[in-house]
């Protein structure tokens, strides 16, 4: 028999759902998969511009998926959600 999930976990799951189905969230999500990275390192890494992957960095901070920490002059992003590297896993192994 499955467990049925309560209101707040499906909540939750759906909010993770919507943030992550954004393709350049998850390619900034792969790039800080390996450790943790500034801003300017995500940019480098994507091609991407500082505007757009502080915006995306910020959706994802607010649903709790990276965090971030200040080492000087330096804010370096990481992943905290553990679910993130199954669900890239299985992005990356499961035929769509």
């Amino acid at each position: 028999m499955v467990r049925a999930l309560g209101a707040s976990h499906l909540r939750r799951a759906a909010d993770a759902i919507r943030v992550l189905g954004h393709p350049d969230r998850l390619k900034i999500l792969e790039v800080l998969e390996e450790a943790p990275k500034t801003v300017t390192d995500v940019q480098d890494a994507l091609g991407m511009e500082q505007a757009i992957v502080s915006q995306h960095l910020a959706r994802l901070r607010q649903y709790r998926i990276v965090e971030a920490e200040r080492e000087g002059v330096h804010v370096y992003y990481e992943v905290v959600e553990p679910k993130v590297r199954h669900i890239l896993e299985c992005i990356r192994t499961c035929d769509l």
